[in-house]
């Protein structure tokens, strides 16, 4: 099973539908593919499908509601994932996990420019 198919994610048919070696040439996780890299889980949560669709939606885009769909979209599938987890530790943990989103989704909107455009015309 696909990981977004563990949780209710925001993704594209061109996302679900690719063979895992083209997401592998597109998909990078967290950071940009050649430069600054940062975590893919928040306090121990696995998060990086939310990333990796990101990852493709700023491949795929082309024009800023593109871009800004891939954030907004980045930001809801990390916190379904976030919201999902059960039990006592991962209750304690939410908060911690939101802002981690919250902030890696205002690091996207203000700094993901470069990363959306390399390589388009």
């Amino acid at each position: 099973m696909m990981d977004v198919e563990k949780y209710d994610l925001h993704y594209s048919d061109s996302f679900r539908d690719a063979k895992d070696a083209e997401r592998a040439k597109i998909c990078n996780g967290a950071g940009a593919a050649n430069g600054l890299k940062f975590p893919n889980t928040f306090y121990g949560l696995d998060v990086k499908i939310a990333f990796d669709v990101h990852d493709w939606d700023y491949h795929h885009g082309k024009t800023l509601d593109d871009k800004d769909r891939a954030d907004k979209y980045m930001l809801l599938n990390l916190m379904e994932i976030i919201e999902s987890q059960k039990g006592f530790g991962n209750a304690l943990l939410k908060p911690f996990r939101r802002r981690r989103a919250l902030f890696y989704y205002e690091m996207v909107v203000s700094f993901g420019s470069d990363a959306f455009w390399k390589g388009k015309d």
